[in-house]
């Protein structure tokens, strides 16, 4: 089956072909044909998923499927939450979000936070969202060079080491895309 995921996060394909195996031909926006930049105008994650998808779905004649992912830190109100990928600034920049939340959490105790991953399909004019959610905390400093994003100073819950220093393969099991992803194809394969 082609599918289109409206993304062209490099980082996050890899880890979304890993998880649908070689019975989905991923398409990246840009192999798709789409070269604009997709709106995110919402304050949800569940939003700006769904805006994501109907915005790629208007242009192709294929299945697609976005995601919106947040990291949501409890000594933070919830923040970066939505704002994640623009916490320290409009350029994207994980160093630098990075730097701005551990200054932030700075001092603090609390250090619990969760990843959240949204993922919005859309396939012969249904919309269906699944979710999936990885509890952790923030660490006191980065550590590991694998994945991308927060995984530096995020250890999920029942781990002693970050995503960052976790295999593709390890962290997939465990995370938040990944138990959203094999949802939507735990649903992709029963239809």
């Amino acid at each position: 089956m082609e599918i289109c995921f409206a993304t062209n996060n490099k980082n996050k394909v890899k880890e979304v072909q890993a998880l649908l195996g070689d019975r989905f031909n991923l398409l990246t926006l840009n192999e798709a044909g789409i070269y604009h930049e997709l709106r995110e105008d919402f304050d949800t994650l569940e939003a700006n998923s769904r805006q994501k998808a109907e915005q790629v779905y208007q242009e192709v004649s294929i299945p697609v499927f976005a995601d919106d992912t947040g990291l949501e830190v409890d000594a933070l109100g919830g923040a970066p939450g939505v704002y994640s990928a623009r916490y320290a600034g409009e350029q994207k920049n994980d160093q630098d979000n990075i730097k701005k939340l551990l200054n932030e959490l700075h001092g603090k105790a609390d250090r619990k936070a969760r990843f959240r991953t949204v993922i919005t399909l859309l396939i012969d004019g249904k919309e269906i969202q699944f979710e999936g959610i990885a509890e952790g905390e923030i660490t006191q400093s980065e550590s590991g060079k694998e994945g991308f994003g927060y995984d530096p100073v995020f250890i999920p819950k029942g781990k002693n080491k970050t995503f960052a220093e976790m295999s593709a393969h390890e962290k997939n099991e465990i995370s938040h895309r990944g138990k959203a992803v094999n949802k939507l194809v735990d649903y992709l394969k029963a239809i």
